[in-house]
């Protein structure tokens, strides 16, 4: 085919001077010699393999596009989506055909646009826009905790309404979910089983952080079944850095904010039997009264560990019933001895006064205790139990298939226990 304006000059110069002024043009443009033309209308060259009509483009089946060989080469294409995502494509080497190498999102309108150029070099462009069938059938996903402000140990969680197993999938869905924090944070999601997903950083978060979480797999293909929903995006924000240290052993723990000491009580936790657990917990709730009753963790009535208490100032740290709560029926053993059915007890006053110092996500730690280590994710949040190494292997984009992960989530039973 014939096209205008494909002269192709050489252009030279000689420098006359070793500086030149700024702004002095040295050589440039003449209307006999233009140093590069036009570009083309390429609509006859460049074809689409999308239907006729204005019918609407099956997200299934690739994006194929193509020049032929006499016609000249494609030299670039971008396809964007109305949400400004772009399509992954490849070129053939010989450059007649290019075909994108991810799935079209659904219900979505792309814009292409293609760059080529002739046997004679001359630029050519095209560009089309075509809309994408809607989905039958969707993926959602909801963001928790809800909004609000929280300590710098809560983990995001993100619920599926569908399980998703392979891990070609899951990484597509975490490809899709936007984590951002102001101050920059490095962090990773962990698939705790096939419908949740929970996030958290390398390290704690910082102090007075704002973080937002979000999804960009609207459209997108998950499944072969299954596309991304709208999902509503999640902001929170931290507080101050509050870390609680129990020390078992020595039964005392110490309170700091950001870092500086604030108050350090004497308590009692678990004793042989019932220890209290070691590790790291985040405080998931606080309940001025609780009744407290042994039956509710399998100790029988009428034994003598059977107790029915009224327990006031209760800071929940696990769902199984362990708490941080005032206890003034062993006020004479706190500081000295371990005599609680799991729970760290203190005295009604300081428990009153930890209670109005913590806030959901702050840090909950116990060392020194003969107790198990709590678990990551099947009684609170003890993601922070998992070393970052362990961590990064529940992600689905770590080629790691020897990765441990836990397949379901059981509901622990609230039972308190003191």
């Amino acid at each position: 085919m014939n096209h205008t304006l494909r002269i192709r000059p050489v252009v030279s110069c000689t420098l006359l001077a070793a500086t030149l002024v700024a702004g002095a043009a040295a050589c440039g443009d003449s209307d006999d010699h233009p140093l590069s033309a036009q570009p083309f209308d390429a609509a006859d060259e460049v074809s689409f393999n999308t239907p006729d009509g204005g019918k609407k483009v099956d997200p299934d089946k690739p994006l194929e596009i193509r020049v032929d060989a006499d016609d000249g080469r494609i030299t670039d294409v971008s396809a964007v989506d109305a949400a400004g995502r772009h399509l992954a494509g490849e070129l053939d080497a010989d450059g007649h055909r290019w075909h994108s190498t991810a799935p079209l999102a659904a219900g979505t309108r792309y814009t292409v646009k293609v760059r080529m150029e002739d046997d004679d070099g001359a630029p050519g462009t095209r560009t089309m826009s075509f809309d994408t069938a809607k989905a039958t059938k969707f993926l959602e996903v909801t963001f928790g905790p809800r909004a609000g402000t929280y300590g710098v140990g809560q983990p995001l969680v993100a619920t599926l309404s569908a399980p998703v197993t392979d891990n070609a999938s899951r990484a597509t869905v975490e490809r899709g979910l936007r984590v951002r924090s102001t101050p920059a944070v490095t962090g990773s999601w962990y698939w705790v089983d096939d419908k949740t997903l929970h996030y958290r950083p390398k390290e704690y978060w910082p102090a007075k952080a704002s973080i937002e979480v979000s999804s960009n797999l609207t459209g997108i293909k998950v499944t072969n079944a299954l596309y991304g929903a709208p999902a509503k995006a999640l902001k929170i924000t931290t507080g101050d850095r509050i870390e609680a240290i129990t020390d078992a052993s020595e039964h005392s723990m110490t309170v700091l904010r950001n870092g500086e000491v604030i108050n350090t009580i004497p308590v009692t936790t678990g004793k042989p039997g019932f220890d209290t657990r070691n590790g790291v917990k985040v405080v998931l709730g606080k309940e001025q009264y609780v009744r407290m009753r042994g039956e509710s963790i399998g100790i029988a009535a009428g034994s003598s560990d059977s107790y029915d208490l009224d327990v006031y100032w209760a800071t929940r740290v696990t769902w199984s019933g362990e708490y941080v709560h005032a206890a003034p029926w062993s006020t004479g053993s706190q500081g000295y001895a371990n005599v609680s059915h799991g729970c760290t007890g203190m005295s009604t006053s300081e428990a009153e006064w930890f209670f109005n110092t913590v806030r959901e996500g702050d840090i909950v730690s116990v060392v020194g205790s003969d107790g198990e280590t709590m678990t990551p994710f099947d009684n609170g949040y003890g993601d922070w139990n998992l070393s970052w190494a362990k961590w990064q292997k529940g992600s689905a984009l770590k080629n790691d298939t020897t990765a441990p992960r836990v397949d379901t989530v059981e509901a622990a039973r609230l039972r308190p226990q003191v």
